[in-house]
């Protein structure tokens, strides 16, 4: 039929953020990025735009299919701040354990790499750790910690695991990556029964 695409738009997507996730965005040529799609820079174009608005599509689908792997970790220890933590870091350990996908993490490699993307693709970056941020508190809300507290937790949880992946793209061993997570789970802990302590303090 006339003006059917061709090919399948997911899998070209799937084949495109991986690319993206490999090589980080400045290194993700248009030749580069055909090759592993099947499609030349026409049906790129034509598909998805330019290459800018490619790649906030493979950001989307990214976050959509791991971000959904975080809230079902979470929504699974809703009950408990401390244990949603650990699952969330958890997920993230799982991903980077994963043989079959690459290292690192396609949010953190676009992080580091700001200072190459367009303001839209930067935009859409900081958005989606925001998202992060966002899961990461309204875990920590059933804590009696203050809200100051909640936010500067959910803030170091996301660092954690923004440095989990950053550390193994750099290769180190699993074992010492879950070995950051527990501590990170320790400091949570510990933070958020100091908060509760605050709370039962007889006014000064």
């Amino acid at each position: 039929m006339p003006g059917r695409k061709q090919f399948d738009v997911d899998e070209a997507l799937d084949r495109a953020m991986r690319v993206f996730w490999e090589r980080g965005y400045a290194d993700a040529s248009l030749d580069v990025l055909g090759n592993a799609t099947g499609l030349g820079r026409g049906s790129l174009y034509g598909a998805f735009g330019n290459k800018d608005a490619l790649f906030r599509a493979c950001l989307d689908r990214y976050a959509s299919r791991y971000g959904a792997l975080h809230d079902e970790a979470l929504a699974a220890r809703s009950g408990d701040p401390v244990r949603a933590v650990e699952a969330f870091l958890d997920a993230t350990l799982a991903r980077i354990e994963d043989p079959t996908l690459p290292a690192g993490c396609l949010i953190a490699q676009s992080a580091a790499q700001s200072a190459t993307l367009e303001e839209d693709s930067g935009a859409r970056v900081r958005a989606l750790l925001d998202a992060q941020r966002r899961r990461v508190r309204a875990a920590l809300a059933r804590s009696s910690a203050d809200g100051r507290t909640l936010d500067e937790l959910a803030t170091y949880v996301v660092a954690v695991n923004q440095s989990l992946a950053v550390l193994s793209r750099a290769g180190t061993p699993v074992p010492e990556l879950r070995a950051v997570a527990r501590l990170a789970r320790t400091t949570v802990a510990d933070t958020l029964a100091r908060g509760a302590g605050d709370d039962d303090r007889p006014p000064a």
